[in-house]
């Protein structure tokens, strides 16, 4: 079975971002949080959706 909850660290690595910017995509809605007691777990479908976002060309 694949994780369905990690941690924002862990998210952050993933996207190959940092836990600043991703808290910022936290707050704007772009990774899905949910809270455990007193942890704060991003749902890692809402991970895969950011990194399946649309594409965009880079400028020539």
């Amino acid at each position: 079975m694949d994780p369905v909850l990690c941690s924002i660290t862990d998210a952050a690595r993933m996207l190959g971002i940092g836990r600043t910017k991703a808290y910022e995509l936290i707050d704007e809605g772009s990774l899905a949080t949910i809270t455990i007691g007193t942890r704060r777990l991003v749902k890692v479908d809402s991970i895969k959706r950011l990194a399946e976002g649309p594409v965009t060309r880079d400028a020539a």
